[in-house]
């Protein structure tokens, strides 16, 4: 393809995906400009492109780079004052582990007997953790990244509407809509972004150095913790940048979907229903079972163990007034450790 038809195709894909996110973001869909940006170019790529036979292109190395972008702003969540809570709550942050274990056994023997998904795509399609970090080391180590995207795109939007539902059924609160919510907006500058960048390109260098799965989101996310957490630097990323890297990666994978049918989809989704609606389960029986060993409310806890997004879980409980930095931080450790399970099985394949 031609540099100027390349540079068109980008640019459109990209102005499709901002009308996906801000139409996402319109009727409440759960991280919009990530969800609806993949949504749109998905459809795009089944519905007019496969079928017109149009080529489109969309550059993998600024997908990645706004990856590693996103990794730097989740490894600047961890401050001082996060791990300032570790000592009164260990017990459930290890509790975590066996949590994600077993819901990652749940999970892989739905999607491979059920579902009858390759053991890659199942074992990363049913990784507890984000749809990012999820998809991108499963893709390094030969799962399908369409059925990857769909698979954690359905537990994302499930959790996120069955969760609230079940508060409203169980206490009668109406949880507020988390649309377009995202990281702090205030105080943020220059400085802060180019932060970011510098981070980003030395964690992605990093990870290459020293062979991560998806180093190029590991390694700037633990630079980022290491230099947060140590208090050398503090990042207030802007929420434009948030938006604009959702954006990005939503467009990115959604340009994988060539060939993808709506049997694909519908699998997915049924999967996704019966692994979450299981996982939460699983995920009331810890919060009972912790209740008494944690100055935590059940309904927190809860919240803590519910498989869904750090910002959606974090911003249901600040809406319910229930501990929301807290629940974010046993949401980080959950992701982490999923990412942790996901790099030992990409170094064993």
């Amino acid at each position: 393809m031609p540099g100027d038809a390349k540079i068109t195709s980008a640019a459109g894909l990209i102005a499709l995906g901002a009308v996906g996110g801000w139409a996402a973001m319109l009727v409440g869909l759960p991280m919009p400009f990530l969800l609806g940006s993949l949504l749109t170019t998905a459809l795009f790529i089944v519905l007019v492109a496969d079928r017109r036979g149009l080529v489109v292109w969309f550059p993998k190395p600024v997908r990645k780079g706004f990856v590693a972008a996103i990794g730097t702003m989740i490894g600047a969540s961890f401050s001082g004052d996060f791990l300032s809570f570790l000592p009164t709550y260990w017990v459930s942050l290890l509790a975590m582990i066996p949590f994600v274990l077993m819901a990652h056994g749940i999970g892989y023997v739905l999607q491979r007997r059920i579902g009858g998904y390759d053991r890659a795509t199942a074992f990363y399609g049913a990784l507890p953790g984000g749809l990012i970090e999820a998809v991108a080391i499963g893709e390094q180590a030969g799962g399908d990244v369409k059925v990857l995207s769909i698979q954690h795109f359905a537990r994302i939007v499930l959790v996120v509407m069955i969760v609230p539902l079940l508060f409203y059924v169980w206490s009668g609160q109406t949880v507020g809509s988390a649309a377009g919510q995202a990281m702090a907006a205030g105080g943020t500058g220059v400085a802060d972004v180019a932060l970011v960048a510098i981070i980003a390109l030395a964690g992605m260098q990093i990870g290459f150095w020293l062979r991560l799965p998806a180093g190029h989101m590991i390694g700037p996310m633990l630079l980022s913790a290491g230099l947060h957490a140590t208090g050398l630097v503090s990042i207030n990323a802007p929420v434009w940048l948030l938006g604009l890297s959702q954006l990005v990666i939503g467009v990115g994978l959604g340009t994988n979907f060539h060939g993808t049918t709506g049997r694909i989809v519908l699998r997915a989704f049924g999967l996704s229903l019966l692994t979450v609606s299981v996982i939460l389960v699983l995920s009331l029986l810890f919060a009972a079972g912790l209740s008494r060993l944690v100055p935590m409310a059940p309904a927190a806890l809860f919240l803590s163990f519910a498989p869904g997004g750090v910002t959606e879980m974090g911003l249901i409980a600040l809406s319910l007034n229930l501990s929301p930095m807290i629940v974010s931080l046993h949401h980080l450790f959950r992701i982490s450790l999923a990412v942790v399970v996901a790099g030992i099985a990409a170094r064993r394949r």
